[in-house]
């Protein structure tokens, strides 16, 4: 309910929020482990598939899905992070009509 918690909360939310773009950009330093580990294995299947003279299209689409699913999960969590800023700011708003109210005119 501090200041002090709602700075924490906007610091994470402009570090998701960078992340978010990043992975939009199709960066890797966001992704999580598993993540990468998709996007490896997707990479070295379709390089595989050119190296033979096949069409890499499924590992293409592997990596758009891992993608789109690193989006998702970056979206969610900055949701998250504005919702639980927005109980905050409701909670501290409250309390100070609380202290307001209570005082003498």
């Amino acid at each position: 309910m501090s200041k002090s918690e709602i700075r924490r909360l906007d610091r994470e939310i402009e570090k998701t929020a960078a992340k978010l773009e990043a992975v939009k950009r199709g960066e890797w330093w966001p992704l999580n482990g598993s993540e990468r580990r998709a996007m490896a294995r997707a990479i070295a299947g379709g390089s595989y598939q050119v190296v033979r003279g096949r069409n890499p299209g499924r590992a293409e689409r592997q990596m758009d899905t891992t993608g789109s699913a690193a989006e998702a999960r970056l979206t969610a969590e900055l949701t998250a992070l504005h919702g639980e800023k927005q109980r905050l700011l409701t909670e501290a708003a409250r309390a100070k009509a609380a202290r307001k109210s209570s005082r003498w005119l």
